[in-house]
C-alpha cells in the first residue's frame, strides 16, 4: 500500500529515457552495499557541468524516475542545472524489494557516486523530493547535511504512521502496526545549515496540507522558506504558475547567493 512500484501499469518494465526529452545523459547501474543493483540517470551539461548546481530527484511512491523526466526537463534545459535521479530498489528496472531501510540504503549510494563523480562532486548540491521522496530527501540531508547546499520537498508527510488515518481511515486505530515509518518530523529538526524549501499543494487530496505546515514549524535551518499553492493537488502542485519560478528564485538567492 506504501510502495506502489506496479502503477501505473508497466512501470516495472518500461522506464523513459532522457534523451527523449532531450537530456544527454549517462545510464548508470549501482550496486548498494547490500548488494543490489539499482539503476540511475546521470545528465550533466555539456561543456559547464562543474559551474552549475546539480539537483538530485527523488520520486513518490508510484512509477519510476522515468516519470519524472518532465520535472528534470525544466531543471535541466530551462534552469541549466545538472540533474541526477534514480529508481528506488523494486521499482523500474532496479532489482530488489522497496522498503524504508532500503531507500535509505539507495539514497546514500547515489549521493556517494554524486561525490566521487569529477563534474559532479564540487558542484552545488540540492535534494529534492515529492511525497515519499520528499521524506527520502529529508532523510538522507539529515544524515548527510555538510554535503548538500539546498534541499526542496514538495507534498511530503510528518511519517507514514500520522498518514494512514487520512489514506485509509478504516485502519486507522491500527497505524501503530506500520513498520514502514519514515519520520520525518524527527529528522526535519535534526537540518541546521541546510536553507531548504517547502512546496505546498494546498489542495492536496492525500497528505493533508496540515503535515507540510508542520514540517516547515518544527524545521530548525538556518534559513527555510514557504510556498503554498491553493490548487495545487498531490500530484498537480508541479503544474502550478510560479512553481518552477519559485524554484529558481530560492537556488539564486540562498544557493548560488546571487
Amino acid at each position: 500500500m506504501i510502495y506502489l512500484a506496479g502503477l501505473p501499469e508497466g512501470s516495472r518494465q518500461v522506464v523513459q529515457k532522457p534523451s527523449e526529452f532531450g537530456m544527454n545523459y549517462t545510464d548508470e547501474t549501482l550496486t548498494t552495499k547490500d548488494g543490489v543493483r539499482i539503476k540511475a540517470y546521470i545528465c550533466k551539461l555539456p561543456l559547464y557541468a562543474r559551474d552549475r548546481p546539480t539537483i538530485l530527484i527523488f520520486h513518490a511512491n508510484a512509477g519510476n524516475m522515468g516519470h519524472r523526466l518532465f520535472i528534470a526537463k525544466e531543471f535541466y534545459v530551462k534552469l541549466e542545472y545538472n540533474v541526477v535521479m534514480l529508481s528506488y530498489r523494486g521499482y523500474g528496472l532496479s532489482e530488489g524489494t522497496p522498503t524504508e531501510k532500503g531507500l535509505r540504503i539507495d539514497s546514500q549510494a547515489i549521493l556517494d557516486f554524486i561525490l566521487k563523480d569529477e563534474d559532479l562532486k564540487n558542484t552545488k548540491l540540492i535534494a529534492y523530493g515529492q511525497s515519499l521522496g520528499g521524506a527520502v530527501s529529508i532523510d538522507l540531508v539529515s544524515r548527510n547535511e555538510d554535503k548538500f547546499s539546498g534541499m526542496i520537498v514538495e507534498n511530503t508527510f510528518l511519517s507514514i504512521p500520522k498518514l494512514i488515518p487520512h489514506v485509509f481511515p478504516l485502519i486507522k486505530y491500527l497505524a501503530f502496526l506500520c513498520h514502514q515509518v519514515w519520520p520525518s518530523e524527527k529528522a526535519i529538526q535534526q537540518i541546521v545549515n541546510v536553507p531548504v524549501l517547502f512546496l505546498s499543494g494546498l489542495n492536496d487530496e492525500l497528505v493533508p496540507p496540515s503535515h507540510m505546515r508542520q514540517l516547515y514549524e518544527l524545521s530548525q535551518t538556518r534559513t527555510k522558506h514557504w510556498k503554498g499553492f491553493n490548487n495545487g493537488t498531490h500530484n498537480e502542485t508541479v503544474f502550478q504558475p510560479s512553481y518552477y519560478d519559485t524554484i529558481e528564485d530560492f537556488i539564486k538567492k540562498e544557493v548560488l547567493k546571487e
